[in-house]
């Protein structure tokens, strides 16, 4: 697979616009579940389902739109004072307190009552001229008129109805062109429409979530930025590591050509791990498949470091930001376990080429599935990155997928391998493996 046509069209991202745009995904991620668990947020979803219920819009509508002159307010005020300030009512009234009233009231329940039919009664008394003339008179015709009248009914339940405080209250509320302004629900709409100006809460709901899936799906188990100054004050030992205990330790192939340096070849410079290929002479012990352990002499050194004691895990995701110096040297990044197979390589670099694949063992042979990729530089930082599941193992270079396979996916726990070395193919030479971050995740899903 060559990659140098998808880095010239831009179908692979640098590296550093992949970093940012994760550092930002990562950033915009912790915000919105920040958000999602505030109580702002909680509000504005409860104010959010009131104000957008049909009877809160058909209230506000009715508010904002009935007229003053619609209402039962408005009717029975204007019907009231246009009784209150009717000529003959008020005259009632006056004529209901008089003393001549009252006095010819009480009159009226008396036997002379009778005598005021007969004219030969009336020339003899002065009174009873009186009493006649206010029967005959307009006052007492006009009280006769609305006295216990229906009129004087209405009028007086519409006195009393018009001066209790609810009306009082209700008739303001409905004569003011403001009303809604004083309204419960409009301060539920204002604090509704705050929090919809709110920034956080525009950014919840103007984010879509779904590229967050993956940060979901994936916390980290193990991250290595290299902060620190001496190998031992980290996580990783030089070495191999495997459940035989005498192949456990600093020592190195006769397969190879280097010696590995228990160490004395790793450094980390400015945040950047480096396992250095030197030319130099050193005499160490080597594992020979058919001879065991001999005392090999080698004409380059260099490291190998294990990460048992940082990071043991049986599924995830394994990253690491590298990039690889030198001619006729290889470089890699690996999984191992307990034993040799599995072996998982995340990548492998031989200067020319960049190889992935899967070491695995079956009953009868131990087989090998990879793929190898051109076309990049290799002496520029790339991310590599193996995405490892119960059914398959997927390989990435920055963001794009360069290998995919179902077969002997590992069913047990394996922990990162980083080292240079010189092949038996490889005629050797001077270099360096640079590590910026080494990034493992695990999936909590499962």
């Amino acid at each position: 697979m060559n990659l140098f046509w998808k880095k010239m069209l831009g179908g692979i991202m640098s590296t550093a616009k992949m970093e940012a745009n994760y550092a930002a995904l990562a950033a915009d991620y912790k915000r919105y579940k920040f958000v999602e668990k505030s109580k702002e947020l909680e509000e504005y979803k409860r104010l959010y389902t009131q104000v957008k219920s049909s009877d809160f819009k058909e209230n506000k509508r009715v508010l904002l739109s009935r007229k003053y002159k619609d209402t039962q307010e408005y009717r029975d005020i204007n019907k009231f004072r246009k009784l209150e300030n009717d000529s003959h009512i008020n005259h009632y009234y006056e004529t209901l307190e008089s003393g001549q009233l009252k006095d010819f009231l009480n009159f009226k329940n008396t036997p002379e009552y009778r005598l005021l039919g007969k004219k030969s009664e009336l020339k003899k008394s002065e009174s009873l001229r009186r009493y006649r003339k206010f029967e005959k008179s307009k006052e007492y015709k006009n009280y006769v008129r609305f006295h216990d009248s229906y009129i004087i009914s209405e009028y007086e339940k519409l006195k009393e109805k018009v001066s209790t405080k609810a009306f009082v209250e209700a008739n303001d509320f409905w004569a003011d062109k403001n009303r809604w302004e004083r309204t419960d629900d409009y301060r539920v709409e204002k604090r509704y429409l705050e929090l919809a100006e709110n920034p956080d809460i525009v950014f919840f709901e103007n984010t879509d979530a779904k590229p967050f899936e993956l940060i979901a799906k994936y916390n980290v188990s193990f991250s290595d930025t290299f902060e620190w100054n001496t190998l031992n004050a980290s996580k990783w030992e030089s070495g191999f590591y495997y459940k035989q205990k005498e192949l456990i330790g600093n020592y190195s192939l006769t397969s190879e050509k280097q010696g590995n340096n228990k160490g004395n070849n790793t450094f980390v410079s400015d945040g950047v791990l480096n396992i250095v290929v030197r030319k130099e002479p050193i005499e160490t012990r080597a594992w020979d498949s058919k001879l065991g352990f001999v005392i090999r002499h080698f004409d380059y050194t260099s490291d190998v470091l294990h990460g048992v004691n940082a990071i043991s895990q049986e599924c995830g995701v394994f990253r690491a930001k590298m990039r690889f110096k030198g001619k006729g040297i290889s470089h890699a990044f690996w999984l191992s376990g307990d034993n040799k197979l599995p072996q998982i390589n995340i990548c492998k670099c031989d200067g020319k080429s960049l190889e992935v694949g899967v070491y695995w063992k079956t009953k009868f042979e131990n087989q090998y599935t990879s793929k190898k990729i051109t076309g990049l530089n290799f002496g520029s930082f790339y991310i590599y990155s193996l995405l490892w599941t119960k059914k398959e193992l997927v390989w990435y270079i920055n963001n794009v997928e360069i290998f995919r396979t179902s077969n002997g996916v590992p069913c047990e726990k394996m922990y990162p391998m980083l080292n240079s070395y010189i092949s038996s193919g490889q005629k050797g030479g001077e270099g360096s493996m640079e590590v910026d971050w080494v990034k493992v995740y695990f999936n909590c899903e499962q």
